[in-house]
């Protein structure tokens, strides 16, 4: 069932995503040549702590029976790593690109949102993914409108991408939120036999284009049962944001105002 939330609700949710804002200007002002990923992740907790917070992604389950609910703040993924990186010792070198994937619960409700960063200097090609990654996902937002279908945002997002040589991932989708991190509806970033219900306003979706330089296919490393990589191991870049439909532009809780 999809949740449809009221102005209260979408109020609430707002504050969530103004500290998630603020987890993200004091992590990317930290990302250098240098620091590892517990670092960054320590920054988010103690600015979530300090506005009374919880982090959303902590303590959530894992994809297999086995799997060790999720350890951290945030997701930080490295180059050929997608989605769920655990954040550890690893130092960020010069010329990685590093996606940050964070969320928020505050007085019941939750945001989320994702970027991916240049380490250093980075490459020509790799500059490009990240700014083709954000540009696909303002497509997919501008069919986020009353009346389109999910589908909409779906082939906008993967027009952008396939335009521009990449190729966007298959196994993991955008999704509803509010009450609960991940609601319905599904939100796929590329055309499928899905086309998803009618956007109505008050849906709240958190839209996240995950975008590989080469083949969109994908693997899960079963050491840590979380942390996502490219098949073949090109690079990948992700950007999120916490959108809500309206009855005219979709309001976009998680970028500043």
């Amino acid at each position: 069932m999809i949740n449809i939330k009221s102005r209260s609700q979408i109020d609430k949710m707002q504050k969530s995503a103004d500290i998630l804002i603020q987890v993200f200007d004091e992590v990317e002002k930290a990302i250098e040549p240098g620091v590892t990923t517990q670092y960054l992740d320590s920054i988010a907790a103690e600015v979530i702590r300090k506005h009374n917070g919880l982090p959303s992604f902590k303590g959530q389950p894992g994809m297999f029976r086995d799997s060790i609910p999720f350890p951290s703040v945030l997701c930080i993924s490295i180059n050929d790593q997608v989605i769920h990186g655990i954040p550890s010792n690893r130092v960020l070198v010069e010329g990685d690109i590093v996606s940050i994937d964070g969320g928020v619960l505050l007085d019941g409700y939750h945001s989320d949102a994702a970027r991916t960063y240049g380490v250093g200097k980075i490459s020509a090609e790799a500059q490009k993914l990240i700014d083709v990654t954000k540009e696909s996902f303002f497509a997919g937002v501008s069919s986020a409108v009353y009346g389109n279908r999910i589908s909409h945002i779906s082939a906008s997002i993967q027009n952008i991408v396939e335009s521009n040589g990449f190729s966007i991932v298959r196994d993991f989708v955008g999704h509803g939120i509010g009450r609960e991190l991940h609601e319905e509806p599904e939100v796929p970033n590329y055309v499928s036999k899905f086309r998803g219900p009618r956007l109505e306003p008050g849906m709240v979706l958190a839209v996240e284009p995950m975008v590989n330089m080469g083949s969109y296919e994908v693997t899960v490393d079963m050491d840590d049962k979380w942390t996502v990589y490219t098949k073949d191991h090109s690079l990948s870049a992700h950007y999120e944001n916490t959108i809500v439909i309206t009855d005219d532009e979709p309001m976009i809780l998680t970028l500043k105002r």
